[in-house]
């Protein structure tokens, strides 16, 4: 069997590191053809050296430089790209016939477009290149023929779901569960005063400090709502939110017989990374087996948007469409990073992003460009 030429966006992040252990299990079935990383050169340098790809991108000229030191001993050391173009020829390295883009934020949106364009199969856990780019990134996409599998656990259990013969089924709903985060039984006041390290204490999954803050919020869950009508076709008011704090559903889909099927495991993203690289095959993995017996009780209950008013945002901005996704997920990446910086109060995140999406432009978006320029627009939010 040849091996599929991966391309990998973000190794050293928590997706990418990951990803490297099931490339590193299945050496027949896939080799990197390129990889990039942000500012973790030391830990970037040693997968290099494994993997060998034939391409790197890091940020900077700074982080370029260091690697090619600590590469320098290399008979064949890689070609190394800088910043977001580095991040747009990984994505589209002629050899790569999958493209894992575990990068963070809306300018990972660049990589997803590009890629597409190109004919790639896209592993996305970059949520918000759907959440900024929307249709229009889907019918550029479908053009260029490439197409997306979902890395997101959730989205991968509705995906899974629909294989078979339950592609061709009509959905009825679509049923995302959530953790709850952090905050999940706090009051009203006490979740308006959380402090960094409050908010950062995630109970069931370990992510990096962004998607946390996020799962805090809600706001995760609701950027996923906003997906979830985009990867499978159907409108906001068929997606529902559960809160499941034992995080072993991952997602559920009733079709319009009333049949609901649902994918469950132990809270880890070995899986939905694994088959986004195997699908449509299944290959063994280190999960340990479901024990149902051991779980004793799973628990649900709906999730309270007045406390949590980002869940709220998100489903207005998929209502209206356009732009407003755009801008809502611009206007949150500023506030969470000024949130982390200490700049603005964890009650003032949601307030932000309110005050963000009524500005918001009402006219139809021609392109992906104007998207991206739109989400840029609301991440310059100025602190006050």
């Amino acid at each position: 069997m040849t091996p599929r030429p991966v391309s990998v966006l973000g190794l050293t992040g928590s997706i990418g590191t990951t990803a490297a252990g099931i490339l590193r299990r299945y050496p027949d079935r896939f080799r990197v053809v390129a990889a990039s990383c942000g500012q973790r050169i030391e830990a970037f340098a040693p997968l290099v050296r494994e993997f060998q790809p034939e391409l790197v991108a890091v940020e900077d000229d700074q982080g370029a430089l260091r690697l090619a030191s600590l590469l320098s001993d290399l008979p064949h050391p890689p070609r190394i790209e800088i910043g977001m173009p580095g991040q747009v020829a990984c994505a589209t390295h002629p050899d790569a016939a999958i493209v894992l883009n575990a990068l963070v934020g809306g300018r990972g949106l660049y990589a997803t477009a590009a890629a597409l364009r190109s004919g790639k199969q896209v592993a996305l856990a970059n949520k918000e290149s759907l959440v900024v780019g929307g249709t229009v990134l889907l019918r550029e996409g479908s053009a260029g023929g490439g197409h997306l599998i979902p890395v997101d656990s959730e989205h991968s259990a509705i995906f899974q779901c629909l294989q078979g013969p339950e592609a061709g089924r009509q959905i009825q709903r679509l049923i995302l569960t959530a953790s709850g985060g952090p905050m999940r039984t706090w009051s009203a006041d006490r979740i308006q005063q959380a402090t960094i390290a409050e908010a950062l204490n995630h109970p069931t999954w370990q992510m990096g400090p962004k998607i946390t803050i996020d799962s805090a919020t809600l706001m995760n869950k609701g950027l996923e709502v906003i997906e979830a009508t985009l990867l499978f076709g159907v409108p906001v008011d068929q997606v529902e939110v559960v809160i499941h704090p034992q995080s072993i559903i991952h997602s559920l889909v009733e079709f319009t017989d009333g049949s609901v099927l649902a994918q469950l495991g132990y809270p880890s993203m070995e899986l939905p990374i694994q088959y986004a690289l195997t699908w449509p095959e299944r290959l063994p993995s280190t999960l340990r087996p479901l024990d149902l017996a051991d779980l004793a009780q799973l628990t649900f209950e709906a999730p309270d948007e007045e406390r949590f008013p980002c869940l709220r945002l998100a489903r207005e901005a998929a209502a209206r469409g356009g732009f407003a996704p755009a801008v809502l997920n611009g206007a949150n990446e500023a506030a969470v990073a000024q949130f982390l910086a200490g700049e603005i109060p964890f009650g003032q995140i949601a307030v932000r992003i309110e005050a963000a999406l009524r500005d918001a432009p009402t006219a139809e978006p021609g392109s992906v460009e104007a998207l991206i320029a739109a989400h840029e627009a609301a991440m310059g939010l100025p602190v006050s």
